[in-house]
């Protein structure tokens, strides 16, 4: 399974800062790992600590949550579609939209976790399928050229960036 780091004219230049929070060697580790840890960190939180923002106009702590599944799952439909050898431009998506129109607000953060590690195992079984082959797969995505792998480390870099911002603004004092 190539699951090497993507070279920079496999992802558009927004995408790094994801991708370069994913350690070297530790993807898979890292994708199998994040909900558990946010699970146990996280999941005895009251809804108070849920629905609290750090800043006037800033998602709530729950709404984070959502949006890190809700990523997720665009981006690993995109890995499927892009690792398939699927060359159909993909169109982007509005993440504000996402979340003003979801339901976040009104779901407990366990549930929102149990969420999280639910799209994670679908993500992961996708990725056990693919090959060598399958990684080196481009595509185009919100206009810019990707390929299956950097999706890969995207939907890690993704998670792991918000989950330390949760754990930077919302939950400290």
């Amino acid at each position: 399974m190539m699951l090497t780091r993507p070279q920079a004219g496999e992802y558009a230049k927004h995408f790094a800062v994801y991708i370069d929070k994913v350690p070297e060697g530790e993807l898979l580790e890292l994708l199998k790992t994040q909900p558990a840890l946010a699970t146990e960190e996280w999941g005895s939180l009251t809804e108070e600590q849920g629905n609290y923002r750090y800043a006037e106009g800033k998602w709530s702590l729950k709404e984070v949550l959502g949006h890190i599944s809700d990523t997720e799952r665009v981006m690993s439909y995109r890995l499927l579609r892009i690792s398939r050898g699927d060359t159909t431009p993909l169109p982007g998506f509005d993440e504000e939209l996402f979340v003003n129109s979801s339901t976040f607000g009104r779901q407990t953060v366990s549930a929102l976790l149990h969420d999280f590690s639910v799209v994670r195992e679908a993500t992961l079984s996708l990725i056990r399928q693919l090959d060598d082959e399958a990684w080196l797969h481009q595509g185009t995505a919100s206009g810019v050229t990707v390929s299956a792998r950097a999706l890969a480390y995207v939907i890690a870099g993704h998670a792991h960036h918000h989950l330390s911002m949760i754990r930077e603004r919302y939950l400290q004092g």
